[in-house]
């Protein structure tokens, strides 16, 4: 199946506004802001179909106008359903200048013989926040499908200013790479990444914030690093999938936007 998803946004009265949203099945969208005047918008991104099927292509694209501030749900965890062959997925998100961007979606779930490749590509311009992660897990680990899926392979690249400030290249295929080596995933099973960029921002002092709120999780192992623009990469690795999605929400609503901006707190 192919989808296509397209979300735009303007900013009007101080409160962003969906101007634009188009979505072809098994995509639904569904407009969750508590308070209508808030500055920033909620959206759920929903879907009619159990999951990602073989063959299924979808394309999401976002924009968001200069102020604009978009906070994107997903509704259940994403699951890969076996394959013959593969699915794929292409992001593409546009900040204007002074926009923010938060988005935390569920684990990901690959059955056995699945397999799975996107590409995420995310533009800013000046003054703009995002707020972006991932969580992948070994699979349905109560159905003894541990690391069984075919291929797991993401890439996310940043810009600022059509200036490439970050790519992340997560690859995984475990019949052909050994994950409990070191380098690896060394005896974990889950793990979850986010990425978070503010010009602002004390980078230091939320680095320090952070390490002590990890620190304190039990049966996880973490790193943060700073990012090479105003900004910081956290990845965690676990042994469940709702525990390391507790921690990225968590940290998503700890995290400072510019003064006109709010993360509104996940349910944990």
């Amino acid at each position: 199946m192919k989808a296509e998803l397209k979300i735009q946004t303007s900013y009007i009265n101080n409160s962003t506004r969906l101007t634009n949203c188009y979505c072809t099945t098994p995509f639904k969208v569904a407009n969750i802001t508590e308070e209508r005047n808030s500055n920033t918008m909620s959206l759920m991104l929903m879907s009619s179909s159990p999951g990602i099927l073989d063959g299924d292509e979808y394309k999401i694209n976002i924009e968001l106008e200069q102020n604009c501030s978009l906070q994107l749900h997903t509704q259940s965890y994403q699951r890969l359903f076996t394959m013959a062959e593969q699915a794929s997925q292409q992001m593409e998100v546009r900040l204007a200048a002074g926009a923010s961007f938060c988005f935390i979606p569920h684990p990901c779930v690959p059955h056995q013989k699945s397999g799975f490749s996107s590409r995420n590509k995310i533009f800013l311009a000046d003054n703009c926040n995002l707020v972006f992660g991932e969580i992948l897990t070994c699979g349905r680990k109560l159905n003894g499908e541990v690391f069984l899926f075919a291929k797991y392979h993401t890439v996310t690249e940043i810009f600022v200013n059509d200036r490439l400030a970050i790519k992340e290249n997560l690859l995984m295929q475990p019949a052909s790479i050994d994950v409990t080596t070191i380098g690896q995933l060394q005896g974990f099973t889950h793990q979850a990444s986010l990425i978070y960029l503010n010009e602002e921002a004390d980078i230091k002092e939320i680095m320090a914030q952070l390490t002590e709120i990890l620190t304190a999780q039990k049966d996880t192992s973490f790193g943060i690093t700073a990012a090479p623009i105003n900004g910081l990469v956290v990845r965690i690795l676990g042994q469940k999938a709702e525990q390391l999605f507790d921690c990225l929400k968590m940290i998503a609503g700890l995290l400072p936007l510019n003064a006109h901006h709010t993360i509104i707190p996940y349910a944990i």
